[in-house]
């Protein structure tokens, strides 16, 4: 055992995108960890005088060609007279520096603690100069703080959903195997009527059955329980394979004669021989999820406010004009592609490095 993990681990580590893709993923879960002390500000707090205001520029130098460390400028509004928009200009003479671990708006840490210690953030009042680095909504929220909250449901949802899903597959799939007859025609004609529906319309009509007047922790795991009912179709057909394989072998043929009751057999002998396989089509299926969650949300009918996920966000970007005034609001949508790239490559080099007979490619 210790030498088929010592070899995985090796084979793993030849896989360049997929330790990149791993690195990846353990800041962003680090990130989303201490997601309220990272934010510069409460992501439900709203800024008037910020409104659809652009990114921060971080600046090192004065007008004067000072070095002055980190600082932003104070913002000016003002109304541009062709158009009628309100337009953001820097106070060059209002010079604000950032600062680490600054005291600002109160949150939770882990729903449990209250504070207002902020990793960085700066500590003028909100109406004279705020932090934007990724700029703010159309309700003065900061975007970057809305950013790394909204990753908490995204990337936990693929984890949850993903975890339910396979963990139905492998018990059904292995049912449908170990049995077989009417019980294996009956579950696999059910998958077949199930995957013949498409998905985001099944998506989308189990997401109408939840009550809109749920909170948004329960639409949360009602969100979970969705992708989950239909994530679990795949790993069923495949383990269905692998167990009609594996009752034929002498380890469940003599568990068999000696009286084991069958689901002790299946969870004890069946399933745990396809760990491999089930780790492999974990890593591959979160993806899935995470893109599931962003089109329910996205649509509408996914997570609510005050709660917030990358899709969710992404709803703000929907119309040509808003992205052609706003281009920032758009940024949710590249941390949904980082995620989902970073579990594919993870997931390629763990389905290289498991099977011993793939070539792992140098890449």
């Amino acid at each position: 055992m210790e030498g088929t993990t010592a070899r995985i681990i090796k084979s793993f580590r030849k896989h360049k995108l997929g330790v990149f893709g791993l690195v990846v993923l353990a800041v962003l879960y680090l990130v989303i960890l201490f997601a309220g002390f990272i934010a510069p500000y409460d992501f439900t707090q709203s800024h008037r005088n910020f409104v659809y205001a652009p990114s921060s520029k971080i600046r090192f130098v004065d007008e004067n060609g000072k070095w002055r460390g980190p600082f932003i400028c104070a913002m000016k509004k003002s109304r541009d007279p062709v158009t009628y928009q309100v337009v953001f200009a820097e106070d060059t003479s209002s010079v604000v520096p950032i600062k680490l671990f600054v005291r600002g708006e109160e949150y939770k840490v882990w729903g449990l603690l209250k504070t207002n210690l902020h990793l960085f953030g700066v500590e003028e009042l909100p109406d004279r100069a705020m932090l934007l680095l990724f700029g703010a909504d159309r309700f003065g929220r900061d975007l970057f703080s809305r950013v790394v909250v909204g990753g908490q449901v995204s990337m936990t949802v693929g984890l949850l959903g993903t975890f339910l899903s396979v963990f139905i597959g492998a018990i059904v799939g292995s049912l449908s195997g170990y049995y077989g007859g009417w019980v294996d025609v009956l579950i696999q004609r059910f998958i077949e009527l199930l995957r013949s529906f498409p998905r985001i319309p099944l998506w989308l009509a189990l997401a109408v059955t939840l009550p809109p007047s749920w909170p948004s922790t329960w639409v949360y795991f009602g969100i979970v329980t969705v992708l989950s009912l239909i994530g679990w179709m795949g790993v069923a057909r495949v383990m269905r394979g692998m167990a009609l394989s594996l009752r034929e072998k002498e380890f469940v043929l003599a568990a068999r004669v000696t009286g084991v009751p069958s689901m002790k057999i299946i969870t004890r002998h069946l399933i745990p021989n396809t760990l491999s396989y089930l780790i492999v089509v974990s890593t591959l299926s979160i993806p899935g999820m995470i893109l599931g969650e962003s089109a329910i949300s996205f649509l509408g009918l996914g997570i609510k406010e005050p709660m917030t996920s990358w899709g969710l966000l992404l709803k703000q970007a929907q119309s040509l004009s808003e992205l052609e005034s706003h281009p920032w609001l758009m940024i949710p949508g590249i941390f949904i592609m980082i995620a989902v790239l970073s579990y594919n490559f993870v997931g390629d080099a763990l389905r290289d490095a498991v099977d011993p007979y793939r070539t792992v490619d140098k890449v």
